[in-house]
């Protein structure tokens, strides 16, 4: 059969379209930071932080450390499902001495079935993971912070919460750090001066809250 141009072209948009259609959540996302590392090669051994869009939007979170060499591929608002699948791109080419965690709010929040045992267990996995691929490496979960938008999902995440603090004090060289209390008021309530007007990202008076509590546990 012979094509026409105009023919040949609506396939090929076609085909785009439908491989595009076949690709995982954040692909293009991860593609361009594998691209980025090509042009400008992070160091090995510095302190990894991968997770959700608090990480993301962290984008001067090297300013709040500067006695740690960190990286940072945090990406969209990713999932542990989704940091799971990208762990061969995001983690482990990077050989860090140190990953820090941010994830399991968008679980959570994404589909209702999906309960704290079930953040619990995505979380073992990629805890698995990161050990036998980085045996050496220390392993922190940051808490999920408590989003005002989300206060629906609020006894979810507190027991999510709970069983990955409970989880890593049975494993030697992790640490959990607890964000969440920190950022409740007297009443028990989310502050809501530390959230954009999303009621869901951070203010810089939230982040400054995370340095305060993650500094202690980062490795320099």
């Amino acid at each position: 059969m012979k094509l026409t141009i105009s023919t040949f072209f609506l396939c090929a948009l076609f085909i785009s379209y439908y491989s595009q259609a076949q690709q995982p959540p954040y692909w293009k996302e991860i593609q361009l930071l594998k691209q980025q590392d090509k042009l400008q090669p992070p160091p090995h051994h510095a302190v990894l932080f991968v997770g959700s869009s608090s990480f993301t939007k962290w984008k001067d979170v090297q300013s709040y450390f500067p006695n740690s060499r960190i990286i940072n591929r945090g990406f969209g608002g990713s999932t542990l499902v989704d940091v799971i699948r990208y762990a061969g791109d995001v983690i482990y080419p990077y050989h860090p001495k140190q990953v820090v965690i941010y994830c399991g709010e968008n679980d959570l929040a994404y589909v209702d079935t999906v309960t704290a045992p079930t953040v619990l267990a995505r979380f073992k996995t990629l805890f698995a993971m990161v050990r036998h691929h980085l045996p050496h490496a220390n392993i922190v979960f940051v808490s999920i912070k408590p989003s005002p938008s989300r206060q629906a999902i609020r006894n979810k995440v507190e027991a999510a919460n709970a069983l990955i603090k409970q989880f890593l004090a049975t494993n030697a060289n992790t640490a959990f750090v607890n964000v969440y209390s920190p950022m409740l008021n007297a009443a028990g309530n989310p502050r809501p001066e530390l959230f954009l007007a999303d009621s869901l990202h951070m203010q810089p008076a939230g982040y400054a809250i995370w340095k305060k509590a993650i500094e202690p546990y980062l490795l320099k």
